[in-house]
């Protein structure tokens, strides 16, 4: 499985460009999986962080709206945070630039409020 997912890994950032942008918004002192995260060596440690923080149920794009140099996927998350055993239900677009056929950045919107209240350990 791990061979797999390497393999798949590669495959993604073949096709970002070096100086990727990549935003999680919100206060990592809150949510350990926001900020922004620059070139491709940076990306696979906010991927990596995902999974060690939370358990996806449901991870699914259900509409695509794209137009001149942006894709924006429409996507339905539902997961649950390792450390507190809290679920969410997130309704999050992203937003995809595209440059010289590359993703040049990638912006998620979700809810920071609702990120801060799964993630707090009481």
């Amino acid at each position: 499985m791990r061979l797999l997912v390497r393999a798949t890994w590669r495959r993604f950032a073949d096709v970002m460009a070096d100086d990727i942008e990549w935003v999680d918004p919100g206060d990592r002192d809150d949510d350990p999986n926001a900020g922004t995260f620059k070139g491709k060596e940076a990306v696979p440690g906010w991927v990596g962080g995902l999974a060690s923080t939370l358990d996806y149920t449901t991870f699914e794009p259900r509409e695509f709206i794209a137009q001149n140099d942006k894709v924006v996927p429409l996507v339905d998350s539902e997961a649950t945070v390792r450390d507190t055993g809290r679920a969410f239900v997130n309704p999050e677009p992203h937003v995809w630039t595209i440059r010289d056929g590359k993703l040049a950045r990638f912006q998620s919107y979700h809810d920071t409020g609702a990120a801060v209240a799964v993630h707090r350990v009481e």
